[in-house]
């Protein structure tokens, strides 16, 4: 299986600097979204391997998107400063990995490689 990630996060410098880190290591990034009906619009037109999400979109919490995603069978896992991200997005991120934000890099591969390969 190829390795895709769609990456949903607000912070454009952020976004950027996980798409190098994503090419870098041989993933392709499906897209870049920072909010949630940039990532849906997504999803409508390719499903990844599994995603990167970032709990606080400005605005909005990444909740539909993590919905969307448990639906079309696509692991994901959160970058997120929250030690209990379920509080702000509700219970379906309450199982998933953070990787935390910042994140080490070697720490955020191993959770997304794990995920991939559970599929």
């Amino acid at each position: 299986m190829e390795k895709t990630v769609l990456i949903v996060e607000d912070e454009f410098m952020i976004a950027m600097s996980l798409e190098t880190m994503f090419e870098d290591r041989g993933w392709r990034v499906t897209g870049l979204a920072p909010s949630v009906k940039d990532a849906l619009r997504l999803l409508e037109l390719e499903r990844p391997a599994v995603a990167l999400l970032d709990v606080n979109l400005g605005t909005e919490m990444v909740t539909p998107v993590a919905e969307a995603l448990k639906s079309l069978g696509v692991p994901f896992a959160l970058a997120s400063a929250y030690d209990r991200p379920e509080l702000f997005g509700g219970a379906i991120l309450a199982s998933v990995p953070n990787v935390g934000k910042p994140t080490n890099e070697s720490h955020l591969f191993n959770v997304l490689e794990q995920l991939v390969r559970q599929t």
